[in-house]
């Protein structure tokens, strides 16, 4: 697959021949993709919700009344659910809601979601991501111009540091080195943006794991 591949000023400089492996799978697995999301969102989760289990509670645990010859239900604590004060049955806990998921299918869904946005069209390649002053408000009138309006940026190995300065307060905007590149924040995105080494990268990453 070939794509042009423009510069910040718009401008066409040249064309890149796309992995067809990587960006141009045509049976996209949405499966897939809810699999991984679903695996990235679940480790984000804190897991700090907690309540109160009967042996926490400041309650009492004298036996209420006797237990026969009042003619009521037989209890024997005030921390039981039922009452008020009392503990919560089967409530939350601190826990970890990650899972794991084999390697294989991260890769695999990372491919799909490559490859969903070059076939929507969604997928622009540019040289570079250098700018030569980090303002803001530049930029953000640069990207109105290209129609980068929520746009997930991956720019190379580093991120140039003023180009970082100069994004980070842009809405909807998110700049990743190579090494951040993930499936929820690629589907999340109206624009996938990869520098030239970006795209290198990412071919040389997979054909790295064929070859293993």
């Amino acid at each position: 697959m070939k794509i042009a591949v423009t510069n910040l000023d718009g401008k066409k400089a040249g064309d890149i021949e796309l992995n067809d492996a990587v960006f141009g799978i045509e049976d996209i697995r949405g499966d897939l993709l809810a699999r991984v999301v679903n695996w990235q969102l679940a480790k984000r989760r804190a897991g700090t919700h907690k309540v109160q289990t009967r042996n926490e509670n400041s309650r009492t645990g004298k036996k209420m009344y006797k237990q026969k010859g009042t003619g009521g239900a037989r209890h024997g604590s005030r921390r039981a659910p039922q009452f008020v004060g009392g503990s919560r049955a089967f409530g939350p806990i601190v826990r970890d809601h990650g899972f794991s998921l084999p390697k294989k299918v991260r890769a695999l869904a990372l491919r799909h979601a490559l490859s969903s946005k070059a076939k929507a069209g969604e997928l622009v390649v540019v040289s570079d991501l250098t700018v030569k002053e980090a303002k803001t408000s530049a930029l953000r009138a640069t990207f109105g111009k290209l129609g980068w309006d929520k746009a997930l940026i991956i720019a190379g190995p580093e991120v140039d540091t003023g180009f970082g300065l100069a994004a980070r307060n842009i809405p909807h905007i998110d700049v990743l080195p190579n090494a951040g590149l993930n499936v929820y924040d690629i589907l999340r995105a109206n624009k996938l943006v990869l520098t030239k080494a970006a795209v290198e990268a990412i071919e040389a990453r997979f054909s790295e794991k064929e070859a293993a």
